[in-house]
């Protein structure tokens, strides 16, 4: 199986290139640089018509979206190297919730939050600022409740779900989620962040 990255350093790209490497998948990096558009090139939209990065091939097919490919991952590799739950497992039913969890109801609060206070200063807002702040401190407790009963996402054991979930929350805190009102997803983000294979550059 062939399987190649199209990725930048320090993007939404980079949790992919950590779960490669967590599930020690080989696989070929190529780098998009999107500071000088590359991304916009007809040879990458006939991989990725979004124009982003990550886009992930096996084979030669194209697949993109994070979440997707984080997903798929899972289910290909993780199951074997014992980093992601077995099909028909309520685990893989709480996987799957949680990841999602992260990319799109949590997720939609980081995009309300940068609007809000960075990129175009016409749509700056205080209030919608203090708003997303608020809702993301209410999704935080709710993820701190349940690591203050196991210390892994999915139970006693590290997961891709803890990669994934954690990759968010980690560029949340650069937007100023307040992660650190809660103390059990605070110390479970810094053994995140400190896997080796989180440790990804260029």
């Amino acid at each position: 199986m062939s399987i190649v990255l199209y990725w930048h350093p320090m993007s939404s790209a980079s949790p992919i290139a950590c779960a490669l490497a967590e599930l020690g998948v080989p696989h070929e990096r190529v780098k998009v640089d999107i500071r000088t558009g590359e991304q916009h090139r007809p040879e990458y939209l006939a991989l990725n018509p979004n124009g982003k990065v990550p886009t992930l091939t096996v084979d030669g097919a194209p697949m993109f979206e994070t979440l997707a490919i984080h997903m798929w991952l899972g289910h290909r590799f993780g199951i074997e190297r014992g980093l992601w739950p077995a099909a028909g497992t309520p685990e893989a039913l709480q996987a799957l919730s949680w990841c999602a969890w992260s990319y799109v109801t949590y997720g939609a609060l980081m995009v309300r939050l940068n609007v809000a206070t960075r990129g175009d200063e016409a749509l700056h807002s205080d209030i919608h600022a203090q708003a997303a702040k608020a809702g993301l401190n209410d999704l935080l407790a709710v993820l701190d409740a349940r690591l203050a009963a196991q210390p892994w996402m999915l139970g006693a054991d590290y997961s891709l779900v803890d990669l994934v979930v954690g990759s968010v929350l980690g560029y949340s805190v650069f937007l100023g989620a307040p992660v650190n009102e809660h103390p059990h997803v605070q110390a479970w983000l810094a053994r995140v962040q400190a896997r080796p294979a989180m440790q990804i550059e260029s």
